[in-house]
């Protein structure tokens, strides 16, 4: 069975969104495809998800929602979606922000509505949230998300500074992007 193609498309404003696209890119062995500062991807970016059997979406949560420039990314997806490039892919996603909410769940259903947008098979988190006395801020998904990995990162910290347990619970989401992808892709014959 030939493994699945897995490209993670992200925006980081700070780096600490790049930090976390690098966990989940080390659990999928995906490609990273940075959204630069303007909101651009290269042609060859865009060629790379169209040819990937999975896509995971990355971006800082700003204001509630994604970054402009990750929304700029998404509006221009309207091309591949007129031709449904993205139609019958994996998809998943990731976002990051300064406060313990800091409204972190609506940047995830954004990314969940685009991939639908695109006919998307969404991925959720699975892994049980870390929620009793005895969990710590380096515990898996101790920020208690299911539908995909969420991050906090102190205002004043360094990308280096990050939790280690936000940091696995991105790499083994990205373990579990591959993994339904795998199972995806083998039932499709190829």
């Amino acid at each position: 069975m030939t493994i699945p193609s897995t490209v993670i498309v992200y925006h980081s404003g700070y780096g600490h969104t790049h930090r976390m696209a690098e966990a989940v890119a080390e659990g999928a062995g995906a490609k990273l495809l940075a959204i630069d500062a303007e909101g651009n991807l290269s042609d060859d970016g865009w060629a790379a998800l169209d040819a990937a059997d999975a896509i995971i979406f990355g971006s800082p949560t700003y204001m509630g929602g994604p970054s402009w420039q990750f929304k700029k990314f998404a509006d221009a997806s309207s091309k591949p979606w007129f031709s449904a490039k993205w139609q019958d892919k994996v998809f998943g996603g990731f976002t990051n922000s300064a406060s313990l909410n800091g409204d972190k769940l609506n940047t995830l259903q954004y990314f969940v509505l685009l991939s639908g947008q695109h006919g998307g098979l969404w991925v959720s988190l699975g892994i049980k949230p870390s929620n009793v006395k005895e969990s710590k801020r380096d515990d898996a998904n101790r920020m208690g998300s299911y539908i995909a990995p969420m991050a906090q990162s102190d205002a004043d910290a360094a990308p280096d500074e990050m939790s280690l347990g936000d940091l696995e619970t991105a790499r083994l989401y990205g373990a579990r992007v591959m993994s339904v992808a795998r199972q995806y892709k083998s039932t499709q014959g190829e």
